[in-house]
């Protein structure tokens, strides 16, 4: 089980190891290649780093700027929900004043750290082996989720080739966090992780 890159990680180990586990439960995360707004956006996270003088090749003295402000950028473009920000920032001054408190809050990890991690998921493809995962499946994702948007039909293909398991949409709201949603609020989806746990095989 896991959320995000963690859920990645969970398609992983289903296609590698089919029978080391009982069940699987990716979350916040699709069973096809890294591309679309994903890719592109963590692609603009390194990109920001790389073209920060402060960065000096990666013999910076102190964490480049840029990546503060371009973290906060990602987090809003893709895990915070439309609605929920459409309700945050109904008007422009709302929607500044929230910019601003998330500036002023920005820590930056240290940027060498940062590209790595992003980059580390530019081959992530598990297309070609999903019809040799054998556990049982639940796939847990958001409606609203922006880096996993369910109007793209990966993960309807993806499920018709493993040719088992389970979806589970959560309904996007005012107060759901987009691809943040199965990290935040596990409330939303407790009952349904709980059935299928109960149902799964036990070995």
């Amino acid at each position: 089980m896991g959320n995000s890159m963690g859920g990645m990680l969970t398609w992983v180990w289903g296609v590698n190891h089919p029978d080391f586990m009982d069940a699987l439960v990716p979350m916040a995360s699709l069973p096809g290649p890294m591309s679309g707004r994903n890719w592109m956006m963590r692609r603009m996270l390194i990109d920001a780093v790389r073209t920060d003088p402060a960065w000096d090749g990666g013999n910076y003295k102190e964490q480049p700027p840029n990546l503060a402000i371009a973290n906060v950028w990602f987090s809003i473009a893709t895990s915070n929900g439309e609605k929920r920000l459409a309700k945050i920032g109904n008007w422009r001054e709302a929607a500044d004043a929230y910019v601003d408190q998330r500036l002023a809050e920005a820590k930056a990890p240290d940027a060498n750290d940062a590209m790595y991690q992003w980059n580390a998921s530019r081959d992530f493809d598990p297309t070609a082996d999903l019809g040799k995962i054998e556990a049982a499946l639940l796939v847990i994702n958001s409606e609203d989720d922006e880096r996993n948007p369910p109007e793209l039909d990966t993960l309807d293909k993806g499920m018709a080739a493993i040719g088992h398991g389970e979806v589970y949409i959560i309904p996007a709201t005012a107060e759901s966090t987009g691809h943040g949603t199965t990290g935040s609020q596990a409330a939303l989806y407790a009952d349904r992780l709980a059935e299928f746990l109960e149902s799964a095989p036990k070995t």
